[in-house]
């Protein structure tokens, strides 16, 4: 399973930057492979970001900002998304990956 992390490379937005770096870095920090997809030098993968945001997690301008993580073919969500994850201790549940071997892993309780 490969994790896609589509980004903008030429971005002019300083926002937009700081949050695809923290994702990158996060992912290299912790050494879990992906892959960075550039939505701003290649046509087909801004168009593939674009159609495989679901519906409800697309802004009302419909336009989907980087960066968008996905696992494989799965959404796996925004930047803010993965913020909470990483946050809350379940970035690998986010991913939709395996916890390394020793790693501490945080499991909620639902009410119910």
């Amino acid at each position: 399973m490969v994790i896609k992390v589509f980004v903008a490379t030429s971005s002019g937005s300083t926002a937009i930057k700081k949050k695809q770096q923290e994702v990158v870095g996060f992912l290299e920090a912790n050494k879990i492979d992906f892959q960075q997809m550039d939505i701003a030098g290649d046509e087909d993968n801004r168009k593939w970001m674009r159609e495989n945001v679901p519906g409800e997690k697309k802004p009302q301008n419909g336009i989907p900002l980087p960066p968008q993580i996905f696992n494989e073919e799965r959404y796996c969500g925004d930047f803010e998304s993965f913020f909470s994850a990483k946050e809350e201790n379940i970035i690998y549940s986010f991913l939709g990956l395996a916890p390394p071997p020793g790693t501490k892993v945080c499991t909620a309780v639902l009410p119910q």
